[in-house]
């Protein structure tokens, strides 16, 4: 199966695109507190733009519950994306009906238009088939930039991909690119770190790396869980020898053993904090990870919310091979497991 990509597409000109975006992202008082999933979709823009196509961009933001409500509308962050993004960005509060279509054809030339949050309608969620034919209809070509919801089989994902010519963005593509790099045959000794919390969300990526990687360094909450579960591992899962004071960031120990595999790696994976990173003195172990992965030479890959506000946190995004904008979608990908936003995307 080959992934249809935007670039295939001979004619753009006057061509109605519904792209859909990853703009949930931290916001307060009205500003986005993190810039880089927004910052993904610009090659796409820009591409479409310069082949002078009408383009919505459809995006979620945080757990509305298929509510209208004005704490997760897009409209607090329109300005803010516009910035970002250098374009003028058109805000409409809804993302279906007539008035979608007709906001299209009143764009003029460098306009975007920004839809409302798609979780304002809880047959999103529930890829309802009526929705996506209703958000569908405005448009004649449908383009996906959001790798990290691509693990989910919901309406502006897969619902309305089933019903447009569907394409994968440049950012998705380069998503898949890097991963693969990675994913079943890595250069060695490859290292996969895995931090964050609930050990069920990160198991079956532990078990997968086992197969391929050569260790697999565990902290955070999960660490704690693992060893109270007294889950079995193969020697390549590596867990804290120690804890820091009530066991919310791995230990001095446990650091050093860390470093010290990672200083001799040729491919290091990350996803998700050695402790409760947010808090100090618990930033101790994820801010020395974080040096030793930004000095190793090897080719390094960043994924998870967590993660990347951490490297945006203290400039080190440049000093990453490769930052995935998934999280979930990333362990999701590297584990095998379905991909539902990207198989309706191939032929």
């Amino acid at each position: 199966m080959e992934l249809k990509k935007i670039q295939d597409v001979g004619e753009l000109e006057n061509k109605k695109i519904l792209l859909r975006v990853d703009f949930n992202v931290a916001v307060k008082n009205d500003r986005v507190m993190e810039s880089y999933k927004i910052k993904a979709v610009r090659d796409t823009l820009k591409y479409l733009l310069n082949k002078d196509a009408r383009i919505a961009l459809v995006s979620h933001l945080g757990r509305p519950d298929g509510k209208r409500d004005p704490a997760f509308s897009l409209e607090q962050i329109s300005e803010s994306v516009g910035k970002i993004l250098g374009v003028k960005i058109v805000y409409f509060n809804d993302c279906i009906g007539k008035k979608v279509s007709s906001m299209l054809e009143s764009l003029r030339y460098g306009e975007v238009l920004l839809l409302e949050n798609v979780r304002f309608y809880p047959e999103e969620e529930q890829n309802d088939p009526a929705f996506a034919v209703n958000m569908a209809k405005n448009f004649d070509l449908y383009v996906n930039d959001a790798f990290s919801v691509c693990h989910r089989d919901q309406a502006s994902v897969t619902g309305v991909a089933k019903l447009l010519p569907s394409y994968a963005g440049f950012w998705l593509q380069k998503e898949i690119e890097n991963l693969d790099k990675i994913k079943t045959d890595p250069i060695h000794p490859a290292v996969a770190i895995i931090g964050g919390a609930k050990i069920e969300t990160k198991l079956p990526a532990i078990n997968i790396f086992e197969k391929s990687y050569d260790y697999i360094l565990v902290g955070g909450k999960i660490a704690a869980e693992a060893l109270e579960q007294k889950i079995k591992f193969s020697p390549k899962v590596v867990l804290p020898e120690d804890f820091a004071k009530d066991g919310l960031d791995i230990g001095p120990r446990a650091v050093e053993k860390y470093k010290e595999i990672i200083s001799h790696a040729k491919t290091i994976i990350w996803n998700g904090p050695m402790g409760k990173f947010e808090e100090k003195p618990y930033d101790f172990g994820t801010m020395e990870i974080l040096h030793a992965v930004i000095e190793s030479p090897a080719y390094t890959l960043v994924g998870g919310g967590e993660s990347v506000q951490v490297l945006e946190e203290n400039n080190a995004m440049d000093k990453i091979s490769f930052v995935s904008t998934g999280g979930g979608a990333m362990l999701e990908y590297l584990s095998g497991e379905p991909m539902p936003g990207i198989e309706v995307l191939c032929s």
